[in-house]
């Protein structure tokens, strides 16, 4: 389905932004974070994007990067937490900020966010722990880095899932290259992630 959507911002809003590319012009949801970050309207842009569909309704909501769209995906996944309330989160708590909350357990920070309960913020670290943590950018920035999102959407910690590449990465003879290296990469850190330290 789509990946993203690259085109010119025609209008930025709080709660999305209007882009236009190949003559159509798509209204997206956006955390209002994300919005924020991205160029002004009138400027190109690219979107990372998530489609939403069902009978009566399709919606497609937008992200910064790949890394904001995981955290949606992610918070998806928490029970109670659906597309519009995972977008009030995103757009009511920075992505560090958010992050760090889970990490430390810090229910205080998370119950800050507007519209979101001492349950369903219990609910998240429950859920959440672990699975939100940033690759350096170094590893952000190599070639494996759509392996580790990869891994991560099979239910592999995030973090586990980069240094299992990295691991990979590291040992595998430098000749091999494109695709033949990145399927042997996914296989070698699948093979890491199952091991009896995986």
């Amino acid at each position: 389905m789509f990946n993203s959507i690259r085109g010119i911002l025609t209008e930025k809003r709080g709660d999305g932004v209007f882009i236009l590319t190949g003559g159509v012009e798509w209204e997206i949801s956006v955390p209002a974070t994300d919005a924020a970050a991205l160029p002004a309207a009138g400027e190109e842009a690219r979107i990372f994007t998530w489609l939403f569909h069902r009978e009566d309704q399709m919606k497609i909501f937008g992200f910064q990067n790949e890394i904001r769209r995981g955290t949606f995906l992610e918070l998806l996944k928490v029970e109670g937490i659906g597309p519009k309330a995972a977008v009030k989160i995103m757009s009511g708590i920075g992505q560090e900020d958010l992050e760090r909350a889970l990490e430390t357990e810090d229910l205080a920070r998370l119950e800050l966010v507007p519209g979101l309960g001492k349950k369903t913020a219990q609910k998240m670290i429950l859920a959440l722990k672990g699975k939100l943590a940033k690759p350096a950018p170094e590893q952000a920035a190599s070639p494996w880095g759509e392996l580790a999102e990869a891994l991560a959407r099979m239910g592999y910690d995030r973090r586990a899932a980069s240094e299992a590449l990295a691991k990979a990465d590291a040992a595998l003879d430098a000749g091999i290259r494109g695709a033949e290296r990145e399927k042997e990469l996914f296989r070698e850190a699948i093979v890491n992630l199952s091991g009896p330290e995986g």
